[in-house]
This record gives C-alpha cells, structure tokens and sequence, in this order.
C-alpha cells in the first residue's frame, strides 16, 4: 500500500490493530482519565506544544490543584500565571492561557465550548488543539495531526521516513481518510496514533519491531529507506534572542522584588538585552517600573 491510500479492509485492519495496542501499552496521563475535565484537556493540550510530557505532567497537576476551572484562572494575575508557568518553554502560552479562560468565562459561561468553531475563536486555540480538546474532551470526531501523527502516517501509508518539514493538506485529508466512522473510536485513534508515533515510531531509531503494523508498514516493506526529503533544519538555541528573553523570565520568576536592568541578563550584548526587553513588554509579559526596574506583568508597582 506504499504511496496510496490503504484499502477498506486495510484501514479496518490498522484500525484494530493500533486501537488493540493503545488499550494494553497507552501511558496513564491524568488528562485521559474519564473523569478529566474539558478544561483539564485544553490545559493538556496547551502545556504539551513544543514540551516532553515528562515535564508537563507536574506542572499540569499544579496548575489543575491551583486553578481547576476557568473562572479560577481568569482571576490570577499575569505575573503570578507566568510564574507558575515554570520552565515548560514559550511562557507566553500561559498569557494566552489566562485570556482564554477569561474568554471562557466571558462568553460561554465558564464552561469550555465543544465545537471547534468557538474553540478556535479563544485566544492562542489554533486548529490542532481545537481539533484536539473537540475528540479528547468531548469524543468528537475531528481530524487531530501532530508531528508524531504526521510520522506514522508518512511511514505506514507513504513509505518515507519522515514527514514533510511543515504541515501540508495532503496530510491532512490522508488523516482524515483513516479516521474511524464512529465517534468515539475515532477519538481513541487519534490519541492511539500519536501515542504510537510516541512510543515506538519515533523519529529516531524507531523500535519497529514492537510496532503492532509492521507488517503492513509501506516503510517497512521497502527496507526503511533513508528520507530523502527537503533538508530539515534544527532550531539554533545559544545566544539567540529567545534563549535571552528565557533568561529575563527567568531570572524575574526566580525572585519576588523587581529587578534593576544589570540583574536581567548579565553579561548579553545591551543592544539584544534592549531587543528582547521591548518584545517581552510588548507581548505582556514584563511590565517596566520606576528606577530602570522590571518585574513580571501584574505586579502591583506600575511605571509612572
């Protein structure tokens, strides 16, 4: 089935067989439990982009115990959110967070909305995790394609190695194409193939002899060929403005009193020092204060 779309019988095939394998080797995550909440989900969702779910599960209880609704976190402060955001990377998400509870409890009574058309309407949703909060919170069936998604799909059904560098439309109606009829298997699919993609079809040295498909892997079939694909380059981390603007945040999320400009990031260039300290004023994520000061957003000193 290299390179086309599986047969009927096929796709039931994999169906069985991928949906068999997550019911005995899923991990036990506090976000699939039944008794999860749609919030609990949407939190998930947003805390796991871009961070390894060995690191969001502490946070995600945390915040889950501190905040276990959206009212709860509507009423938190910037700062104290950004905070508690801790090290899970891209702390904007947990500004974005914030507004989207408070967009939550604005519009929908504080309860999260199940269609996917308000849920692409709250601050910092964007489709995956729209798609994603609609299948595993409310067992719609919707089209959920991450990048282990992606990666399973390109091996199984196309043969290649690795998926395109960016999400492509093809790969979506290919997702769309395997997803189960019924509802509810098809939520299970989703997380069952991301799962798998997670576990044994990694991006490096899968484990394919433990994977429940392999016999009917295109990828398999044609002898694990090397990608051959268009170059995929990794992200520079060193001395980039990102990593400077994670050291501010940092440094600020550390201590409880503003920090003079010196204490931000000691040592970085004061032309990339000043570049990042606008960019994380601008985003709402620090807030300037008297004196040449700084402190994270919502702290009780403003400027002027």
């Amino acid at each position: 089935m290299s390179g086309s779309l599986p047969s009927p019988t096929d796709v039931r095939s994999l169906h069985r067989s991928i949906l068999a394998w997550y019911a005995v080797h899923s991990r036990p995550l506090p976000w699939r439990e039944p008794s999860c909440s749609p919030w609990g989900v949407l939190l998930s969702e947003v805390m796991a982009q871009q961070t390894p779910l060995a690191r969001v599960e502490p946070a995600w209880r945390e915040w889950m115990s501190r905040w276990p609704t959206p009212a709860d976190l509507a009423r938190e402060s910037p700062g104290e959110v950004v905070r508690a955001w801790g090290r899970l990377g891209y702390p904007r998400r947990a500004l974005r967070l914030r507004e989207a509870a408070a967009a939550i409890v604005e519009r929908h009574g504080g309860e999260v909305p199940r269609d996917q058309v308000d849920l692409l309407a709250l601050p910092g949703i964007g489709d995956y995790t729209a798609a994603a909060v609609a299948a595993f919170a409310f067992g719609d069936r919707s089209v959920v394609v991450d990048t282990n998604v992606r990666r399973v799909q390109a091996r199984i059904v196309s043969g290649v190695a690795q998926a395109a560098p960016s999400l492509t439309r093809a790969e979506v109606d290919l997702a769309r194409e395997l997803l189960p009829v019924v509802d509810h298997d098809a939520a299970v699919w989703n997380v069952a193939v991301m799962e798998l993609g997670a576990l044994v079809c990694t991006a490096r040295a899968p484990r394919c002899e433990d994977c429940p498909v392999r016999a009917r892997c295109a990828w398999v079939l044609a002898g694990r060929p090397a990608y051959a694909g268009p170059a995929r380059r990794g992200q520079k981390w060193h001395g980039t403005d990102r990593q400077v603007r994670g050291i501010i945040v940092q440094s600020l999320r550390e201590v409880s009193t503003p920090l003079v400009r010196g204490e931000l990031a000691p040592g970085r260039d004061e032309q990339q020092l000043d570049r990042c300290l606008a960019g994380l004023i601008e985003d709402g994520l620090v807030e300037p204060l008297r004196d040449d000061r700084f402190a994270l957003s919502g702290h009780q000193e403003m400027a002027g």
